[in-house]
């Protein structure tokens, strides 16, 4: 004997109030999917430095805090550094905030900058790799643009000339890198270049500590005899040490991070409320039929099963709409911002367990009145 879909014919009977339940639903996935989306664009943008630094160990001031937030400390620690078995090479690295004028609009606004030794392979990008980037970088005030900074400060053209805080500065080239949250452009120049921008900043403080070490050697090993043998002025952190640090900076310690993750919560209560309203306000409206049931001797379980069946419907249903539209605002994000807005499958899977969950929740929380109904009562 085929059983009557009460689940989809309860559904159906009120139309609009289906597709107001699907679009709340799919409201709440979008906000979701929006939230994730901009955590784990935060999240990679944070790991996107690192992994076109060229470095196994970081040496770091223990005030600095992540690395655009990075304090000073004594370049000859990276020389004692230099010292301990297992390491091949060490490089400093200057970063700071400059002021960058748009020659077009004329306003100016803060770039990430890096200063290099041009002979130190410091980067990974292979715009860096060439004698030619090396070449531009020695020239007297000239730097490399990151191609995807924003385009607020100004045209990238090769050869420009403009003003970056009241020096002269003519852009030498592009690389390929992208700043994220921490900054909405990057410049690359030369130590030599970077100490004339900051005066009087010198060569003797840096704010990163780059070592190499020999292929094949631990590098937990190294890491831990250079805690043992220099200082506590400088901090030593692996490349997995210092990446964990900044992720965990941004999540925890920043308003970014919290409001990421409060969205998500909100998005997901706000969804239980849209489908309980939905799901109570149905029950409501078939409250005798329920009742009906039970009379006939359907028992409380049957007519759980079915309100949890609409739930689930909710879901799906509610999913698909809000992940397209979702995949769609990743991309103009991305297209707007340069943010990595990218749909992976973990976070495709995560807001569908998300989504049923709190569809489920809604119908576990509004089924108590069909299961309790009394026919006695109802008629």
């Amino acid at each position: 004997m085929k059983r009557t879909p009460l689940a989809v014919l309860n559904l159906l009977h009120e139309r609009t109030r289906l597709l107001v339940a699907i679009a709340g639903v799919a409201f709440a996935v979008l906000l979701i999917f929006m939230n994730l989306g901009f955590q784990g664009a935060l999240l990679k943008t944070t790991v996107t430095f690192y992994d076109q630094i060229q470095a196994d160990i970081f040496l770091t001031s223990p005030q600095s805090l992540e690395i655009s937030t990075t304090k000073e400390f004594p370049r000859t620690r990276l020389y004692q550094a230099a010292g301990v078995a297992g390491v091949e090479r060490v490089m400093p690295l200057y970063l700071e905030y400059l002021l960058w004028r748009n020659p077009e609009t004329r306003l100016s606004r803060a770039m990430f900058v890096f200063g290099v030794n041009p002979q130190d392979p410091v980067f990974a990008m292979p715009e860096l790799q060439t004698d030619e980037a090396r070449a531009i970088l020695v020239q007297p005030d000239t730097v490399l643009i990151d191609r995807l900074s924003r385009e607020d400060f100004g045209p990238q053209t090769v050869g420009l000339e403009t003003e970056a805080s009241r020096r002269r500065v003519i852009i030498g080239g592009q690389y390929t890198l992208g700043g994220g949250f921490a900054a909405d452009g990057t410049l690359i120049m030369s130590d030599q270049n970077f100490v004339r921008f900051f005066s009087p900043r010198s060569f003797d403080q840096i704010n990163l500590g780059l070592i190499q070490t020999s292929e094949g050697a631990n590098v937990s090993a190294i890491a831990e005899r250079l805690r043992q043998q220099l200082p506590a002025d400088v901090q030593v952190m692996t490349r997995r040490d210092i990446i964990q640090n900044d992720l965990l900076y941004w999540l925890e310690n920043t308003a970014i991070g919290f409001i990421f993750t409060l969205g998500v919560i909100v998005s997901f209560i706000v969804g239980t409320v849209i489908v309980y309203q939905i799901l109570y306000t149905d029950i409501r409206d078939h409250l005798k039929e329920y009742a009906t049931l039970k009379a006939m001797g359907y028992s409380g379980r049957y007519l759980f099963v079915v309100v949890l069946q609409e739930a689930l419907i909710l879901a799906v249903a509610g999913y698909i709409p809000g992940f397209i539209a979702a995949f769609g605002l990743y991309r103009l994000t991305f297209q707007a911002t340069n943010l990595p807005m990218v749909m992976t499958l973990n976070r495709l899977i995560l807001v569908l367990i998300l989504t049923v969950i709190m569809c489920s929740l809604s119908g576990l929380i509004s089924v108590r009145r069909a299961v309790t109904a009394d026919p006695a009562e109802v008629f």
